[in-house]
């Protein structure tokens, strides 16, 4: 995700001394913090799993919303990917400009506004058909990236900015293990079934998802015939806003 990061330039990682990473999942915004960086990088989720594929040092398990840090020990405290997960997210921004003295930052996307082309060409309406009705059955607000500002100045936070940019994943032979096995998965409809209860919660009736579980199955098969032959394509563009704000004095 972050091969170019022009997009951090507003986080002035050069200059940091200490930096949190909240909601530090797997640890990948963290490695870049400490690849652009000679900061102490602290890296902080509540998912026990998920942080032990963190470097060892400077890990802690904690929750977003309750840092366990004093206030003002880090000069920048940024998260990716984490405020659309919380229920509300202006508490933990709140927390985040506690416990710095200078900069929080959020790298948050608009899942609203993902877009898909494919060489199969029933792929695109069936992901956003899919999407639709996931998008309103989670009771948060995965499209939070482009108003992200918003929790900002609510948090009390000044001179807030975003950037925006724009995440391309790009599938094309020769095919990797992880396209190979998401076509699998798209074939026998697996990840639909595990989404099936946010669907319904989104009002997908059972019907519904029946009829969208067989397109979904039969595009999948279609994928897979098409990487037998090396002729399978898709990019996903997903909008990122890289919002950033300063500690008031």
């Amino acid at each position: 995700m972050w091969a170019e990061r022009e997009a951090l330039d507003a986080l002035r990682l050069g200059s940091r001394e200490r930096v949190l990473d909240v909601g530090c999942g797997t640890g990948e915004l963290t490695a870049v913090f400490r690849e652009e960086s000679d900061a102490d990088v602290l890296a902080l989720d509540a998912d026990a799993d998920l942080l032990g594929h963190v470097a060892a040092d400077d890990r802690v398990l904690g929750d977003a919303t309750r840092l366990p840090f004093r206030a003002d020990v880090c000069d920048l405290v940024a998260c990716q990917a984490l405020l659309i997960n919380l229920p509300d997210p202006v508490a933990a921004v709140r927390e985040f400009a506690r416990v710095s003295s200078d900069l929080v930052a959020a790298v948050e996307p608009n899942n609203a506004a993902v877009t898909v082309e494919s060489t199969v060409a029933s792929e695109p309406p069936l992901a956003a058909r899919a999407r639709e009705a996931y998008i309103e059955g989670v009771d948060t607000d995965v499209s939070l990236g482009a108003d992200a500002a918003d929790c900002f100045e609510r948090a009390g936070l000044v001179g807030v900015s975003t950037t925006q940019y724009e995440h391309v994943q790009a599938v094309q032979p020769p095919y990797g293990e992880a396209a190979l096995e998401a076509a699998a998965r798209k074939a026998t409809g697996e990840r639909l079934a595990e989404q099936r209860p946010t669907l319904a919660a989104g009002g997908l009736s059972s019907d519904a998802y029946d009829a969208l579980r067989a397109e979904w199955r039969e595009m999948g098969r279609e994928v897979v015939a098409q990487m037998r032959e090396d002729d399978y394509e898709r990019v996903e563009t997903v909008p990122f806003y890289v919002t950033v704000g300063r500690v008031p004095e």
